[in-house]
Order: structure tokens, then sequence, then C-alpha cells
């Protein structure tokens, strides 16, 4: 969408503290519909983002309908991976002709770091880092699509990357209700996205759903493995059009760094039709995580690269292959060029490749037909162990002192027969006598299939317990900690076995395993600041939620901290006064 003026943005001082509790501060950034500024909440004392719609569509009730609708869809959610939504409502401000009119406003979290299309200027990140990234944009997408929301604008300007890691989405303004029937491009008055990140369904004006959402975080994973969007043109409608009859090149074929199990996934994250697509953000995180460890997934879409057109004088990795040659040239007869010949070739030049053919079918059939004790010769030879239901690890320097090469494939073992780490199968099987360095593969079980706990935080214990133990994990015991901001009882995270580390995001568990849960105690434990700069205390008590009442002592210098009303255990939000050298 084209921004507005500047001077749009202009309004009277009267507007620089909201409902009488927010400071309006700085400009953070500028949208087509909105503009970010900093902010300050003066009753809690904590810092916000302020969002404020642009005053020249706050006469616009279409746009004013969607900026409450941002709020209302955001503030559904609470999550980890999602921007919250503190407050929202609407100022009357005094625009540059002295005009009233009521400007809406939503206060948000604010969060420090980096866009993540900043982060994609820079250049293609590594696989790990893509995949880590993106697996936070679909966990927060599992929450919000099961909170019945279809966010409907994913792209690199609506991710950030707070500096610890965390990847927070944010700017719901155009979502909708997967229930929402109207939810169709052909029923709006203006485009609702962004084309560069358009589903085939958006582009066309379909009714949506959340796997419109899934196929434009593949378009964000794509960048971020190769640095360059999968279609680019001269026009966001050239651009549309290329999502709903273009087929993307492969990441691999763009970026050689990229493997082919991280193609196939989004390749397969951005197929034209939706039941080919990934039907849910756990399947595409599931499969982009078994992908990050080399599994390529079943089902991969057709892809402008995939079809080898060499025999047809085509080669498809060229810029003048286009995609819609390759699909006439794979189609079949009805639709390629009709001949411009007359009369067939020659009967010899036929007669010649039959021959041809017949010669290397026979000569195929005599290599694989011999087994490889007689490729060989049983004078050095050697015997390939059997080593099945053997420990990988305990045996594989054995089998290499043999004189043997190892080749280690993984496959998940359905039958529970093989536990993780085990041999199940070796190619050629045991007793087989093959040459001296010859390089056998061994399948190695993964154990059973992973089972996806999803995030737990903020649930209640009760439900916790039974997600857990209806997903055929094993639930052990629940202990609580102190959480500035999680209310008492509900769920912080969850420990797996013996580590004292709380997981908070969705993990992949062998079935049966035990899940311990940690509970929120609705207590903060507050440090004791005395001592330290007035700045560095305050920050850091905000930080935890606490309310912070400052008493300037004019009788001493050094701006520390010289007294502290509480510390230690406290309930959460509590008002913490301090006292410091104010010269």
């Amino acid at each position: 969408m084209s921004e507005a003026p500047a001077a749009d943005t202009t309004v009277s001082t009267n507007a620089r503290v909201l409902a009488d509790r927010y400071r309006v501060g700085e400009l953070l950034g500028r949208g087509g519909m909105a503009e970010v500024h900093a902010g300050t909440d003066t009753r809690l004392g904590r810092q916000v983002a302020v969002k404020l719609l642009r005053p020249a569509l706050a006469t616009d009730p279409a746009f004013r309908t969607r900026f409450r609708q941002e709020a209302q869809a955001a503030a559904r959610m609470s999550h980890p991976t999602i921007v919250r939504v503190y407050d929202a409502g609407e100022q009357t401000v005094i625009d540059p002709s002295g005009a009233e009119l009521q400007l809406p406003f939503i206060i948000m979290e604010r969060v420090e770091g980096r866009l993540l299309k900043d982060i994609i200027a820079d250049g293609p990140v590594s696989a790990a880092e893509a995949v880590r990234i993106v697996g936070g944009i679909l966990t927060a997408l599992e929450y919000s699509h099961r909170a019945g929301v279809v966010h409907l604008d994913i792209k690199p300007g609506n991710v950030m990357v707070a500096p610890n890691g965390q990847v927070k989405v944010m700017d719901f303004g155009i979502a909708r209700a997967i229930s929402d029937s109207t939810a169709n491009l052909a029923q709006t008055s203006a485009i609702l996205g962004t084309a560069q990140y358009f589903s085939p369904e958006q582009a066309r004006g379909d009714v949506l759903d959340a796997r419109t959402d899934l196929y434009s975080t593949g378009v964000v994973l794509y960048e971020l493995l190769t640095g360059q969007p999968p279609f680019r043109a001269d026009s966001p409608v050239a651009v549309a059009y290329q999502h709903m009859s273009e087929l993307p090149l492969a990441p691999s074929s763009v970026n050689p760094a990229v493997s082919p199990a991280l193609s196939a996934v989004v390749l397969r994250a951005l197929a034209k039709d939706r039941q080919e697509r990934y039907q849910t953000a756990a399947d595409f995180r599931r499969e982009l995580e078994a992908a990050q460890d080399g599994k390529v997934p079943d089902a991969t879409p057709a892809v402008a690269d995939s079809f080898t057109a060499t025999l047809f004088g085509v080669d498809p990795t060229s810029p003048a292959a286009s995609a819609a040659t390759l699909r006439r040239l794979a189609a079949g007869s009805e639709e390629r060029a009709p001949r411009t010949q007359t009369r067939p070739p020659v009967a010899w030049v036929w007669g010649a490749i039959a021959l041809l053919l017949v010669i290397v079918g026979a000569a195929l059939y005599w290599v694989f037909s011999l087994t490889p004790t007689e490729l060989a010769g049983d004078a050095v030879a050697v015997t390939v162990p059997d080593v099945i239901g053997e420990n990988f690890e305990d045996v594989s320097q054995s089998i290499i002192d043999t004189g043997l090469r190892i080749d280690n494939q993984t496959r998940v073992d359905e039958s529970g027969q093989f536990p993780e780490g085990t041999i199940i199968e070796t190619i050629p099987e045991a007793g087989i006598r093959v040459s001296p360095d010859y390089e056998i593969t061994v399948i190695v079980s993964t154990g059973l299939p992973k089972l996806t706990l999803t995030s737990l935080a903020y649930v209640k214990e009760s439900k916790a317990i039974d997600t857990i133990e209806n997903l055929g994990l094993t639930y052990g015991s629940t202990s609580s900690t102190y959480s500035p901001n999680i209310e008492k009882g509900l769920v912080i995270g969850v420990r797996i076995g013996e580590s004292d580390e709380i997981i908070s995001q969705s993990v992949e568990l062998p079935p049966g395993a035990t899940v311990d849960l940690v509970i929120s105690n609705g207590r903060v434990r507050v440090p004791d600041m005395v001592g330290e700069a007035i700045t560095t205390a305050r920050d850091t008590l905000q930080a935890l939620q606490l309310t912070v009442k400052l008493n300037a002592d004019s009788s001493c210098s050094g701006q520390k901290v010289t007294k502290q009303s509480i510390k230690g255990d406290q309930k959460q939000r509590s008002t913490v006064e301090l006292t410091y050298c104010a010269l």
C-alpha cells in the first residue's frame, strides 16, 4: 500500500499523552495504515509501543474498523511469540486544519530487536538460523490459528527478532477469524496483504483460511535461505500473477548451500493447490525441523527446475526456459508445438537408435545382475558383518576396521523393535562379500515417531496435564517458581528428564516421555538494588513489571540508590520505592 504524506501524521500536542496515561515518544516506524511510536505507560511506569492510525485515514470507517479489528484479534492472544496488546481506544486530536477528529490508538508490548526484513537485507542466513526463525513464526501461527485468527499479512516487515533470538510476530491489522466465510479479496475495496507474500488464493480473491499464512511463511523461508523472494516483477499485479501461475525455482538452485531436504520443504509450502500444501503450522514446523536433520519430505510439488528437458534442447536452469515452457513440454502431446516435418524420419535412423538401446540395455542388465561377491572376487573380498540390533556407536569402528566404509542413514522405527541408535538394516545385507573399501549403507533407528508437545505456557495446570496424557506422554510432577507476568497457577513451561531448563516452546518427544510442569506461584523475586545506579535499578525493576516510585535525596550525590522499600519474595506487580542521591 502507498504511504500517506508525512504531513498526515502531524497532530496537535494534546495527542502526546493518550487517555491521560500513555506518553507518546519518538517515531519508531511507519506503514501504509499507521505509525508506531515509543511510549511510556505513566501509570505502570513501563515502556510500551503506541500505534496510531494515520489522521488522514481516521475519518474513513473502513480503516477505523480494520484498526479496531487488529486490537481485538491481537488481544485474544497471549503468547511469547506474538506481540501483546495491552490497551486500545480513541483520542480527540486536532489536525493541521484545526478540525477535531477521533484518532484510534493501540498500546502494545514494546520489543527491542531487528525487523526480519533488515536481517534479510544483509543476505541469506544459515539454514539453522532460517529454521529457527521460521519455527518461531510457525509457533505463533499455530497459536493464533488455534485461537481462530488468520494473520493474512505474514512478511519480514511484521516479524521482529529480539536480541536474545526470540521471534515476535506483530501487526494483525488485516487478520480475520477463520470461521469468517466473507474473508476474501473480491469482497473488499482494497487488496489486503503484500503482493510479494501473497498466496495464490489471495491473488485470485478466493475465500482464505489458515493455509494462506503457511504459504506466506514459505515465501519468508525462501527469502531467508536465498536472500531473494521466489517471484519478482515490475509491479505488484505482475508478482501476484506469478504467485498464481508461475513455478518457483528450487532454493537449492539459487543458493547451492541449501540442502535438498530444506528445498523440498520450501517448495511444498509454496504449492499452488492448498491441498498439496502443509495443512497446519505444526505439520510445517515438524517437517522443517526434520529437513534440518536431512530427511526429505514425502510430498513435493513440481517446480521450474524439477523437469529435465535437455533431450528436447531445454535447460531448466537457463533463464530462457520459462516455467510455462517446461509445463508445456511435460504436459504431453496435446500441448506441444505442432510438428513442421511432414514425413517420418528415415527408417535407418530409427533402426540405429533401437540397436543402440538394445546394446545399452543388455550391458546394464549384465552389470546389475552381478553380485558384489562376483565384482570383488573371493581372493580379496570382505564379508559384510551381521550388526542388526547393535548400537551404531559401539560397532561403527569395528565395521571400518574390516576395511569397509560407512554411509550412515537414519529411519524412524514404526514397529518399536529397534531403540534409538540401533542398526535396523545394512545394504548389502550381512554375509555378502564385497571388495575392500566398499561403502555399505547402515540404517540406524531414530526410535518411534516423535510426538509434538505444543507450548503449554499460560495454560491451567489441569488442562496441561490432560494435554500431556492425551498425547501419549507421561505426566511427572508439578513445581512452582517465580514469574513477573504469568498469573498464579498457570503454566510457565515444562521440564524434560533430568534437565533444569524450563521449556516454554513446542518440543518433540518420544512416546511415553515424562513431562514435568512448572507453574507460576504468582510472586516475583525483587533484587536488592541499593548501591546501583538509579537508571539501572529502575530499568531492572520495571522489566519485572514492578511499579517503581522514585524519591530524590538532594543531600547526597552520585545518582546511586540509597534505600529500597521492598525486596525478595513479593507479589507480582508490587510497588517499589527507591530513594537515590539526586546530586
